[in-house]
């Protein structure tokens, strides 16, 4: 195979060997910066040229706190091709001075940028850089690559006001590092060389003192690809700003060396011979390969599985996304922008067409990924109800796999529930005390979800996960439920379950039967939305995680432990201080152990459920002494007249088969 791909390519490569290829250059040199300078450069209000120098912020004369600049060379620089799907390089050189002469205090410095828009953004000054302002700041509107070179500690992760780093749409460096193990001290008013390379993959950043030999070890060396976060053609300079201390911010020398990606008409004879000579060829070569490729997939069963998409092409899925607008939109999947992070991967926040979205990336360590990922896609995908959370669209490239969401402001319950001022960080903002009212549309809310999932769909959806950190809150702490890796759509409209090799679920949540039967059944949602009931009004977490799988020791035990004392309602989440409605939370908490009953033929239904939250009806009776788990569960002896054996719930539970 290899031997015939040479013979193939033999005579293209000949031909090419004999070309004289000769490489245009993007070149400038400035050895200082004089008036005569000015029509080569594109300067912001704010910038000028004094004293032999490029002044980014204005000189010290007057106030001049607060102010941003840029200044540009006036040629823009090409970039990227598309057509060539290739990258330029290029290699700058420069010496900036930055001081302050009236104080000892400086900030904020200034920056070596690529950007799409030579305006500097309104309320960009401080700790912006002349970079991004508020609104703009993490999102692809930035349109701006900086290195900068930072002289103020303006945010905790920064290392020090001594620092360099690399900015991607954001005054939020993905990479810095300290300069002060390196001799250099930004702010002191001394001559800085700084060297920036781009080889079209990697950016590396040398720094030293001017008037000492230039470093050969870099300080910064980022992987990254420009063509993810600007357009072709990019203007090529500096941006700088001012805080509360005036501070001069200048560029006293820059040279500029790029490649060309302009078309080269000598060569346009080429790019039409070489495709005739090659089309024969290529296409033997091609039927060769699709030839063999075929041969192969009927050897291994592996191969002959085609991507993932191929199953999603037949369900109802949202938009498809290409992978390089969602790492623009979420800045490279910044740590700035993680919201959170689980066993089946870590959410990103971003912004997509001035929406706020969430981006679930898929853990490529996560052992069921790609099974999750087409069950999350195609069971979703099909779903429209206020109370699940809404799936935007998904990305299958580079054996990357990504779900967007809409944007839930208010994060996951849990973190509202399990609330600890002793845990919380320091730069978490204190999480607001639900209310008893907001607490009963929560649950409101997760029971209509199901209800809708269990009987409202064409076909019957099974969301086997149903726990606080699945549910999501909007902006006026509706209740959204998300996370439908583990769910299972059921075919036929009749049946009620779904038999697994695997068990599924979380420990604490699942059903006590499920480790015996191996199936998920409306049931089962049942009971692990009874547990999640039975935390959001208890503020209880389930217990002892080691020992969840054990049905004794998990909260439905403890809470049953209130009731058989006739004291359920001392059990509500102290942090309401009594601000309830007794008859409401004792119905509920009734409710929940209903929900959680060991025999899966007394748990309600969740249309049953609605209405006693709703209060047309009360809660199913319970025992007071919690009820042992029996397997096979017997069948209720009871009339249909009774509210708790309503036959759309109770008559469906199939039989376990033999497995």
């Amino acid at each position: 195979m290899a031997s015939l791909t040479v013979l193939c390519l033999l005579p293209i490569l000949i031909l090419l060997s004999c070309i004289n290829i000769k490489a245009e250059c993007f070149d400038f040199n400035f050895t200082d910066f004089q008036e005569e300078n000015r029509k080569d450069l594109l300067l912001t209000e704010n910038s000028t040229i004094f004293r032999d120098a490029l002044q980014i912020t204005p000189d010290l004369s007057g106030d001049v706190k607060y102010t941003p600049g840029r200044a540009y060379y006036a040629k823009k620089f090409k970039l990227w091709d598309r057509k060539k799907r290739r990258l330029a390089s290029f290699n700058t050189t420069f010496v900036i001075n930055i001081s302050n002469k009236n104080s000892p205090e400086v900030g904020e410095g200034l920056a070596f940028v690529l950007s799409a828009d030579s305006d500097v953004p309104n309320g960009s000054f401080g700790q912006w850089l002349g970079l991004v302002n508020a609104t703009t700041n993490g999102t692809s509107r930035a349109g701006i690559v900086g290195v900068e070179f930072d002289t103020r500690k303006s945010y905790e992760q920064d290392p020090d006001g001594n620092h360099l780093g690399l900015d991607i749409n954001s005054c939020y460096s993905i990479e810095q590092r300290s300069l002060s193990g390196y001799g250099v001290n930004l702010s002191v008013g001394v001559d800085v060389l700084a060297v920036v390379q781009y080889d079209g993959k990697n950016m590396t950043v040398f720094v030293s003192n001017r008037n000492q030999k230039r470093s050969q070890v870099p300080v910064l060396s980022v992987p990254i690809n420009l063509s993810l976060f600007l357009p072709e053609t990019v203007h090529v300079g500096f941006s700088a700003s001012t805080g509360e201390f005036q501070e001069l911010n200048c560029v006293r020398a820059w040279e500029f060396h790029g490649e060309d990606m302009g078309e080269d008409s000598n060569l346009l004879w080429v790019w039409i011979f070489i495709p005739i000579l090659a089309l024969g060829m290529v296409l033997g070569l091609g039927f060769y390969i699709h030839w063999r490729s075929r041969r192969s997939r009927k050897d291994d069963p592996e191969k002959a599985f085609q991507n993932i998409e191929d199953h999603i092409k037949s369900s109802t899925a949202p938009r498809r996304f290409k992978l390089r607008e969602l790492k623009r939109e979420t800045n490279n999947f910044n740590h700035k922008n993680k919201l959170g992070k689980g066993g089946f991967g870590t959410v990103y926040k971003g912004i997509w067409k001035e929406q706020e979205i969430a981006v679930k990336r898929v853990s490529k360590k996560s052992h069921q990924g790609s099974q999750e990922f087409i069950a999350e896609v195609t069971t979703i995908g099909s779903l429209n109800h206020k109370n699940l959370v809404k799936l935007i669209g998904w990305c299958y490239e580079n054996k990357e796999l990504l779900l967007v969401y809409e944007y839930m402001m208010n994060g996951s319950l849990d973190k509202f529930i399990f609330y600890d001022e002793k845990t919380v960080k320091n730069d978490e903002p204190n999480q607001p005390n639900l209310s008893w009212e907001t607490r009963l549309i929560i649950i409101q809310g997760v029971a209509e979800a199901l209800d809708y999932l269990h009987n409202g769909c064409e076909r019957r959806v099974l969301h086997r996960d149903v726990k606080c950190s699945n549910i999501m809150l909007d902006s006026e702490f509706n209740a959204r439920l998300g996370d439908f890796g583990l769910a299972r759509t059921i075919q036929q409209r009749e049946k009620t379950h779904h038999s697994t090799i695997e068990i599924a679920g979380t420990p604490g949540y699942m059903a006590p039967e499920t480790f015996l039967i191996s199936r998920a059944t409306v049931e089962t949602d049942v009971y692990s939305y009874g547990v999640l009931l039975l935390e959001v009004v208890c503020g209880r977490k389930l217990g002892n995680q080691s020992e969840l799988n054990n049905y004794n020791n998990s909260i439905v035990n403890w809470l049953w432990e209130y009731h058989r004392k006739e004291k359920i309602t001392y059990a509500v989440d102290s942090n309401l201080e009594g601000d309830f409605v007794e008859k409401e939370v004792e119905s509920a908490l009734i409710l929940g152990l209903a929900c959680c009953h060991p025999n899966p033929h007394f748990r309600p239904s969740m249309k049953n459920v609605l209405v006693v939250l709703t209060g047309e009806a009360d809660p199913p009776q319970v025992p007071l002494e919690r009820p042992s788990f029996v397997w096979p569960a017997l069948p209720p002896a009871f009339s249909h007249s009774d509210y708790s054996s309503t036959s759309t719930q109770f008559s469906t539970f199939s039989e376990v088969d033999g497995r």
